[in-house]
């Protein structure tokens, strides 16, 4: 997660800890269609021009979507002004510390159980065949924004760069890179060899990609990830 994504996430998630805000952003996702402020103001018991204020802070921190719409089905001169309309938009907002990426971890189970299930490959194969694939796809993203010859210090810094990306939390030290955090925390403990080894094959793949001098290997810890990174 980038410093900018985390300040996006943070002002969404901030602007809901205002109560009439908050009020507001719930009715108008509770509705089946969307609504205009006489009728969020009425749902929350404010005054129009409060929740007008509200619901446009909504709308600014990517919380709310607007639509134009004439309520009263009227075309044509005389049918009045289109009215706002406030709608929830479409996505996720959550922030969580350290940083946990279970939508990759799912995408990446579900797409090794539809290859099993299509085949006689077995689920875990699969799985480590498909978390090499996307490493291994970060790592050709990196590779092409570093000089073809480079330093393993500045490998180092590009799988740095690109597991960060993904939030592991990576610490560079005399060669050694440490993943402060597993993206999978909660996962890892119930299904703690069944995640090391997706971990672990995400991770070299994506070290691969960059630079053959860099070596990944299981080294467990419970206070972060099961990968540690060091030079041959």
């Amino acid at each position: 997660m980038t410093e900018e994504d985390f300040a996006t996430r943070v002002a969404g998630v901030a602007a809901l800890a205002e109560p009439v805000r908050r009020d507001l952003y719930l009715f108008v996702a509770a509705q089946p269609e969307p609504v205009g402020r006489d009728q969020a103001a009425a749902g929350v018991g404010v005054a129009r021009h409060t929740a007008k204020f509200h619901l446009e802070k909504l709308v600014e921190q990517g919380l709310l979507v607007t639509e134009f719409r004439r309520l009263t089905g009227r075309q044509g001169p005389g049918a009045g002004r289109p009215a706002k309309l406030y709608r929830r938009a479409p996505g996720e907002l959550a922030v969580s510390l350290p940083e946990r990426r279970y939508d990759l971890a799912g995408q990446l189970m579900a797409a090794a159980i539809d290859e099993s299930s299509r085949g006689e490959t077995p689920v875990r194969e699969a799985l480590h065949r498909g978390a090499a694939s996307f490493g291994a796809s970060l790592g050709e993203q990196t590779r092409a924004g570093l000089p073809a010859r480079r330093s393993v210090d500045a490998s180092i810094g590009g799988l740095c760069t690109t597991l960060a990306r993904c939030g592991y939390e990576p610490r560079a030290d005399a060669g050694v890179v440490t993943l402060r955090n597993c993206p999978f925390d909660a996962l890892a403990r119930e299904h703690t060899d069944l995640v090391c080894g997706m971990n672990l094959a995400l991770v070299t793949a994506a070290a691969d990609r960059l630079d053959e001098r860099l070596a990944p290997r299981l080294d467990p810890d419970p206070e972060r990830c099961c990968v540690v990174v060091a030079v041959r």
